[in-house]
Protein backbone atom coordinates (compact mmCIF):
# COMPACT_ATOMS: atom_id res chain seq x y z
CA UNK A 1 0.00 0.00 0.00
CA UNK A 2 1.45 3.33 -1.05
CA UNK A 3 0.28 6.54 0.61
CA UNK A 4 1.45 9.90 -0.68
CA UNK A 5 0.93 13.64 -0.45
CA UNK A 6 2.41 16.53 -2.37
CA UNK A 7 1.62 19.99 -3.67
CA UNK A 8 -1.05 19.66 -6.34
CA UNK A 9 0.41 19.96 -9.84
CA UNK A 10 0.27 18.29 -13.23
CA UNK A 11 2.47 15.20 -13.56
CA UNK A 12 2.40 14.05 -9.94
CA UNK A 13 0.44 10.86 -10.67
CA UNK A 14 2.66 10.17 -13.69
CA UNK A 15 5.77 10.34 -11.48
CA UNK A 16 4.28 7.86 -9.01
CA UNK A 17 2.98 5.45 -11.65
CA UNK A 18 6.29 5.51 -13.55
CA UNK A 19 8.27 4.67 -10.40
CA UNK A 20 5.86 1.83 -9.62
CA UNK A 21 6.13 0.42 -13.15
CA UNK A 22 9.95 0.66 -13.20
CA UNK A 23 10.01 -1.57 -10.11
CA UNK A 24 7.73 -4.15 -11.73
CA UNK A 25 4.69 -3.06 -9.75
CA UNK A 26 1.12 -3.03 -10.96
CA UNK A 27 -1.26 -0.23 -9.88
CA UNK A 28 -4.40 -2.12 -8.73
CA UNK A 29 -6.73 0.25 -6.88
CA UNK A 30 -6.50 3.81 -5.69
CA UNK A 31 -8.25 6.68 -3.96
CA UNK A 32 -6.75 10.02 -4.94
CA UNK A 33 -7.97 13.50 -4.08
CA UNK A 34 -7.10 17.17 -4.17
CA UNK A 35 -7.65 19.04 -0.93
CA UNK A 36 -6.29 22.31 0.41
CA UNK A 37 -3.78 22.78 -2.41
CA UNK A 38 -2.39 19.30 -1.83
CA UNK A 39 -2.89 16.07 -3.75
CA UNK A 40 -2.96 12.89 -1.70
CA UNK A 41 -3.82 9.28 -2.16
CA UNK A 42 -3.75 5.62 -1.34
CA UNK A 43 -2.61 3.16 -4.00
CA UNK A 44 -2.78 -0.61 -3.75
CA UNK A 45 0.20 -1.98 -5.68
CA UNK A 46 1.03 -5.61 -6.42
CA UNK A 47 4.62 -6.62 -7.08
CA UNK A 48 7.07 -9.43 -6.54
CA UNK A 49 7.74 -10.07 -2.87
CA UNK A 50 11.44 -9.25 -3.20
CA UNK A 51 10.75 -5.89 -4.94
CA UNK A 52 9.25 -4.10 -1.92
CA UNK A 53 12.47 -2.43 -0.78
CA UNK A 54 13.31 -1.37 -4.34
CA UNK A 55 9.87 0.22 -4.73
CA UNK A 56 10.14 1.97 -1.40
CA UNK A 57 13.54 3.47 -2.33
CA UNK A 58 12.29 4.56 -5.77
CA UNK A 59 9.25 6.26 -4.27
CA UNK A 60 11.23 7.91 -1.48
CA UNK A 61 13.42 9.34 -4.23
CA UNK A 62 10.42 11.45 -5.25
CA UNK A 63 10.89 13.57 -2.11
CA UNK A 64 13.18 15.86 -4.10
CA UNK A 65 10.15 16.81 -6.20
CA UNK A 66 8.01 17.51 -3.12
CA UNK A 67 6.17 14.20 -2.83
CA UNK A 68 6.09 12.53 0.58
CA UNK A 69 5.54 8.77 0.27
CA UNK A 70 5.06 5.89 2.68
CA UNK A 71 4.98 2.21 1.72
CA UNK A 72 3.16 -0.20 4.02
CA UNK A 73 2.88 -3.92 3.29
CA UNK A 74 -0.76 -4.84 2.80
CA UNK A 75 -2.05 -8.27 3.59
CA UNK A 76 -5.14 -10.02 2.41
CA UNK A 77 -7.62 -9.51 5.22
CA UNK A 78 -10.14 -12.13 6.15
CA UNK A 79 -13.52 -11.42 4.62
CA UNK A 80 -15.60 -9.45 7.12
CA UNK A 81 -18.89 -10.85 8.30
CA UNK A 82 -21.73 -9.86 6.02
CA UNK A 83 -23.40 -6.65 7.04
CA UNK A 84 -25.78 -4.10 5.65
CA UNK A 85 -24.38 -1.10 3.85
CA UNK A 86 -25.94 2.23 4.73
CA UNK A 87 -25.51 5.81 3.60
CA UNK A 88 -25.66 8.92 5.73
CA UNK A 89 -26.21 12.38 4.29
CA UNK A 90 -25.40 15.14 6.77
CA UNK A 91 -26.24 18.82 6.27
CA UNK A 92 -26.31 21.78 8.63
CA UNK A 93 -24.53 24.79 10.06
CA UNK A 94 -20.81 24.15 10.43
CA UNK A 95 -19.45 23.86 13.94
CA UNK A 96 -16.69 21.95 15.72
CA UNK A 97 -17.54 18.40 16.75
CA UNK A 98 -19.91 17.25 13.99
CA UNK A 99 -17.63 14.50 12.68
CA UNK A 100 -16.62 13.50 16.22
CA UNK A 101 -20.23 13.09 17.37
CA UNK A 102 -21.35 11.16 14.29
CA UNK A 103 -18.29 8.91 14.28
CA UNK A 104 -18.75 8.26 18.01
CA UNK A 105 -22.36 7.14 17.40
CA UNK A 106 -21.24 4.88 14.55
CA UNK A 107 -18.44 3.34 16.61
CA UNK A 108 -20.79 2.70 19.55
CA UNK A 109 -22.87 0.45 17.27
CA UNK A 110 -19.76 -1.16 15.69
CA UNK A 111 -20.56 0.50 12.34
CA UNK A 112 -17.56 0.59 10.00
CA UNK A 113 -17.01 3.71 7.86
CA UNK A 114 -16.09 2.61 4.34
CA UNK A 115 -16.00 5.98 2.59
CA UNK A 116 -16.59 9.57 3.69
CA UNK A 117 -16.49 12.90 1.91
CA UNK A 118 -17.16 16.22 3.61
CA UNK A 119 -16.98 19.89 2.79
CA UNK A 120 -17.87 23.28 4.16
CA UNK A 121 -19.46 25.76 1.76
CA UNK A 122 -21.50 28.95 2.02
CA UNK A 123 -25.24 28.65 2.60
CA UNK A 124 -27.15 30.05 -0.42
CA UNK A 125 -29.06 32.87 1.28
CA UNK A 126 -27.12 33.70 4.43
CA UNK A 127 -23.58 32.92 3.34
CA UNK A 128 -23.02 31.16 6.68
CA UNK A 129 -20.70 28.12 6.69
CA UNK A 130 -22.66 24.98 5.81
CA UNK A 131 -21.30 21.51 6.61
CA UNK A 132 -22.12 18.66 4.26
CA UNK A 133 -21.00 15.01 4.43
CA UNK A 134 -21.75 11.79 2.60
CA UNK A 135 -20.83 8.60 4.44
CA UNK A 136 -20.92 5.01 3.25
CA UNK A 137 -20.80 2.58 6.15
CA UNK A 138 -21.55 -1.01 7.08
CA UNK A 139 -23.68 -2.17 10.00
CA UNK A 140 -22.65 -5.60 11.27
CA UNK A 141 -25.16 -8.37 10.98
CA UNK A 142 -27.36 -8.46 14.06
CA UNK A 143 -26.62 -4.88 15.14
CA UNK A 144 -29.50 -2.59 16.04
CA UNK A 145 -30.20 -0.04 13.33
CA UNK A 146 -32.85 1.40 15.65
CA UNK A 147 -30.23 2.27 18.28
CA UNK A 148 -28.11 3.95 15.59
CA UNK A 149 -31.11 5.89 14.29
CA UNK A 150 -31.94 7.07 17.82
CA UNK A 151 -28.35 8.21 18.43
CA UNK A 152 -28.19 10.05 15.10
CA UNK A 153 -31.57 11.70 15.74
CA UNK A 154 -30.24 12.98 19.07
CA UNK A 155 -27.14 14.41 17.39
CA UNK A 156 -29.25 16.01 14.66
CA UNK A 157 -31.46 17.71 17.23
CA UNK A 158 -28.58 18.82 19.46
CA UNK A 159 -26.47 20.20 16.59
CA UNK A 160 -29.28 21.46 14.30
CA UNK A 161 -28.39 19.03 11.51
CA UNK A 162 -30.26 17.03 8.94
CA UNK A 163 -28.99 13.44 9.03
CA UNK A 164 -30.61 11.15 6.50
CA UNK A 165 -29.91 7.46 7.01
CA UNK A 166 -30.59 5.21 4.04
CA UNK A 167 -29.95 1.64 3.03
CA UNK A 168 -27.41 1.04 0.30
CA UNK A 169 -28.31 -1.68 -2.16
CA UNK A 170 -24.79 -3.11 -2.25
CA UNK A 171 -24.76 -6.23 -0.07
CA UNK A 172 -21.69 -8.24 0.95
Amino acid sequence: MVTFIGDDRPGLVEQLSSAIERCGGNWQESRLSQLGGKFAGLVLVTLAEDAGDTLEQALKGLASSGISVRVTPASVAAAPAAGQRITLAVLGPDRPGIVREISRALAAEQVNVIDMESEVSSAPMSGEPLFRAEILAEIPQGASQEALTDALDGIAEQMTLEIDLGANSVAR
